[in-house]
């Protein structure tokens, strides 16, 4: 990627954080903007450039492209889905304003590429549960998953009217153990493993057959960056791919803990992610990811477990 200076906004995110440093370990720290709301600490902001910023602020934004020549944009600011449905009309205006604002920047100031992420909760209660197809019926009723349907049609319009080079995924859940949970219905299957070592127990929120669509956060990043770097002429979907990797539930994740942590204990007290999780699908077919581009998923759950519990 020579020549290339990529500016990530929300780099202190979950995602965010990781795919920052990726991108600095391969391409060089001063390569890599990264701009948040807030300053962080440690390696992230020792690495390289850190501008502080609100993804609504789309003036600032415009400096920092200027200021660094940013040739690529990676737009990872976002209000997750439990706290959304907590502050609907704050999740709207930061979701959606702040996806118009780099949209309309990366148009008006000819960036290259720009990325922004899509997922799950984009689909609904009509949706099909079990390899949900790419294309599909898709009636969100969270303020999260309506303001990824929403933004998913505003990147295929940019493409098609301007035609800007905008790129996105439709994340399952993300499970890591470098940052803590960001207020996401699927945030069970990270909280579970920090308990499991500190507490030898947890007490889901979600029912313990609840299956969700997950992946291990090397295979997200991974897939976000092999997404980016492909050719322009294999990517044949603008609104976003459907991205997969495996599907459990907590029951299951209890049980791959056991294997490693035999006394573990479970138990469950749900609460109303419960009935977000419902709106989603429980599996999902990514075929059309892996025909453009080749997409491939490294980790299941028994080699994930292993390796969050080696870390946590």
């Amino acid at each position: 990627m020579p020549g290339e200076t990529i500016l990530i906004i929300g780099a202190c995110g979950q995602i965010g954080a990781e795919l920052t440093m990726f991108l600095r370990h391969q391409y060089g720290g001063s390569n890599i903007i990264a701009a948040d709301i807030k300053a962080p600490g440690g390696e992230l902001l020792e690495s390289g450039p850190f501008e502080e910023i609100n993804v609504l602020d789309q003036a600032g934004i415009a400096g920092i492209i200027d200021k660094y020549k940013v040739t690529q944009i990676y737009n990872m600011a976002a209000m997750l889905s439990a706290t959304g449905e907590r502050f609907p009309h704050k999740a709207w205006e930061l979701n959606m304003e702040g996806l118009i604002n780099t949209l309309e920047l990366a148009r008006e100031k000819n960036i290259r590429k720009m990325y922004w992420p899509s997922s799950i909760a984009a689909f609904g209660p009509t949706t099909p549960k079990v390899d949900t197809p790419q294309i599909t019926i898709m009636e969100p009723n969270t303020i999260y998953g309506i303001s990824k349907q929403a933004g998913e049609r505003w990147c295929e319009w940019y493409h098609q009217k301007f035609g800007l080079d905008v790129r996105s995924l439709r994340y399952p859940g993300i499970i890591s153990y470098k940052t803590q949970p960001g207020g996401g219905t699927t945030d069970y299957a990270v909280d579970i493993y920090f308990k499991a070592k500190a507490q030898g127990a947890y007490t889901c929120f979600l029912a313990h057959d609840m299956m969700l669509p997950m992946m291990y956060m090397p295979d997200a990043i991974r897939a976000t960056v092999e997404l980016m770097e492909a050719s322009a002429d294999k990517i044949s979907v603008r609104s976003s791919y459907n991205l997969a990797a495996m599907s459990f539930n907590p029951a299951m994740v209890g049980e791959s803990i056991r294997k490693y942590m035999p006394d573990f204990k479970l138990d469950y007290e749900i609460d109303f992610r419960q009935k977000i999780a419902e709106t989603w699908p429980g599996s999902i077919d990514d075929h059309q990811a892996r025909q453009d581009w080749g997409w491939k998923h490294a980790y299941d759950l028994d080699a994930m477990t292993k390796d969050m519990l080696d870390h946590v």
